[in-house]
């Protein structure tokens, strides 16, 4: 079966990605077995160094409030920096000039900034002009200094939804009356919701990991710098690094499985319903809007 971009292999190519597939697979297992044989040279493999894991104290001292904190840090920064984000990538769109000039500047500004130099100002100015504790200083510099980077990032991935819906969907929903910020709640927004999960959720991915930083720099007891802690108690560095390494990849896959699957479902609900919005929909749009406007008004 071919399509307009993918043509169905013939047998020469079947045969050529067979080999190229057992190629990739023993290289992939001779580099395994060397790691292995690495490991067992400089004596990595030994149970002593591994049994730790085995017990309930490396895991509840070290281990998994560190990967609380980093679950912390990262939702919380999300939460924020999404929402933000979107806002400024609509204002990026807005028909005013200095709109869109002053959201292009706040977002090309901390898009440009490493995140680590953001989380280190931001730890120095909740030092120099905040009463935050030093225990929660970490935390709240790590999250700052993430928002303000992601929220950035988030914009774009926002502003590169919506552009990349068909320039029709805007003209159909001017056709039938609806005012700008109508078209982008009701029909553009809901529609690139789908086409920027995955960006979206890459961000996340990214969020994740980047808490790190926070623990090599500001003493931020996440994942990373719990490791650490564990590691001078039992002297099991590499083990260590290994294990942390595996829950980061387990917590990423969980992310991103998970949006895989949302967006299945957000493409099989939108492909199930055959709604039309017409001419009476409009109507009612517009008159709950001015009912509103009225309703405040009157209030007030």
């Amino acid at each position: 079966m071919s399509s307009v971009l993918y043509d169905t292999p013939g047998p020469r190519a079947k045969r050529r990605n067979i080999i190229l597939s057992v190629v990739f697979t023993l290289l992939l297992a001779l580099l395994l077995w060397w790691v292995w044989q690495k490991m067992d040279d400089k004596n990595q493999l030994e149970w002593n160094l591994w049994e730790p894991f085995t017990t309930s104290e490396a895991w509840t001292t070290y281990l998994l409030p560190g990967l609380g904190n980093t679950l912390k840090a990262a939702a919380i920064s999300m939460v924020i920096a999404l929402p933000l984000g979107a806002v400024f990538g609509i204002a990026r769109m807005s028909d005013h000039a200095w709109v869109r000039g002053a959201a292009g500047t706040v977002v090309e500004f901390f898009r440009a900034i490493p995140v680590l130099l953001l989380m280190l100002f931001a730890n120095e100015f909740y030092v120099r002009s905040t009463d935050v504790s030093s225990e929660q200083r970490p935390l709240y510099a790590v999250v700052t200094g993430l928002v303000l980077y992601n929220a950035s990032v988030l914009a774009e991935i926002v502003r590169a939804g919506i552009l990349s819906l068909p320039r029709g969907q805007t003209e159909a929903a001017y056709a039938v009356g609806l005012r700008k910020g109508q078209t982008m709640t009701n029909i553009l927004l809901p529609q690139a919701v789908t086409a920027m999960l995955p960006a979206i959720v890459s961000q996340l991915v990214v969020i994740v990991k980047d808490t790190a930083l926070g623990g090599v720099m500001l003493g931020f007891t996440e994942l990373l710098n719990s490791r650490s802690t564990l590691a001078a108690n039992y002297a099991n560095v590499i083990p260590s690094f290994i294990v942390v390494a595996v829950i980061f990849i387990v917590v990423n896959f969980i992310l991103t499985s998970f949006a895989s699957w949302l967006e299945q479902r957000l493409r099989r609900s939108k492909k199930s319903t055959g709604a039309v919005l017409g001419a009476d929909d409009v109507d009612d749009l517009n008159a709950a809007e001015v009912g509103g406007g009225y309703g405040t008004g009157a209030s007030a």
